[in-house]
């Protein structure tokens, strides 16, 4: 099941409870891959009420694995004038694996129009016959890459890489940018010398654009961890589209097992 497929299972109700499937496919270890965690919490939030206003941030905790039967939850914490908070879980059995809170605002006019973010190294976006898939056992069955995304021993605490969706037809741009922004490794991993296991606890995320678009469903991936230390790392995330314009920005904090 694609993430179209995957998301389709979710449509409008009076309870705001959505009982899906998550197909093995989508699996890193034994939960789901965080960032289509997170697209399906996004996803039932935005079909919760009725004319919301664009995205604008959205704070998740991961809180436990989630795979195979799971239930989704929503619900309405405030709505104003211009902006609604919706709280959407994901629960394995009665346990609580994902929590997020998602902030929909009204966009309005402002005297002040400013950016301070140096613009990404950015490499070719890869060609048709230059990139690779994982296996079918793991979520990057479902991207497209190029390369290796990660090599252990490089000393360096930032990956940052083109990465795509192999289906995206019918997607909100939304949940793509949520499920693809979450693609890489953590960054901290570059200053691994062996293999080790991470696990994400906490992702924010603020949204850049009201109409996030790039070339042939390509979008530059970039991370860099600023702090590790006593079992966790902190790393900053970064989106950009073809255009090279940032589309999303995000922080991560990440449980090192090494």
């Amino acid at each position: 099941m694609n993430l179209s497929d995957t998301l389709a299972q979710i449509s409008p109700n009076d309870d705001n409870i959505h009982r899906i499937t998550i197909d093995t496919t989508w699996h890193q270890g034994r939960t789901a891959f965080g960032g289509l965690s997170t697209a399906l919490a996004y996803q039932a939030a935005a079909l919760s009420e009725d004319d919301l206003p664009p995205l604008q941030s959205a704070q998740i905790a991961f809180a436990g694995p989630v795979a195979g039967d799971v239930q989704i939850k929503t619900q309405l914490l405030r709505r104003g004038r211009n902006a609604a908070f919706i709280k959407s879980e994901i629960m394995s059995g009665d346990t609580v694996s994902l929590s997020c809170t998602f902030l929909f605002v009204k966009r309005r006019e402002s005297k002040i129009d400013f950016i301070d973010m140096p613009k990404a190294d950015f490499p070719p976006i890869p060609k048709d016959g230059e990139t690779r898939s994982g296996p079918p056992e793991f979520f990057t069955y479902h991207l497209d890459y190029p390369d290796k995304r990660l090599t252990l021993g490089s000393g360096e605490p930032r990956l940052a890489n083109w990465h795509r969706l192999r289906q995206r037809d019918g997607l909100n741009p939304f949940a793509e940018l949520m499920c693809i922004g979450d693609a890489l490794p953590p960054s901290v991993m570059g200053l691994f010398e062996e293999q080790a296991m991470v696990s994400s606890m906490n992702w924010h995320i603020n949204m850049l654009s009201d109409e996030p678009q790039t070339e042939n469903g390509w979008w530059f991936l970039d991370s860099k961890t600023h702090h590790a230390s006593h079992g966790a790392s902190s790393q900053d995330m970064t989106v950009w589209n073809s255009d090279g314009k940032a589309v999303m920005k995000a922080m991560q904090s990440v449980a090192l097992f090494i």
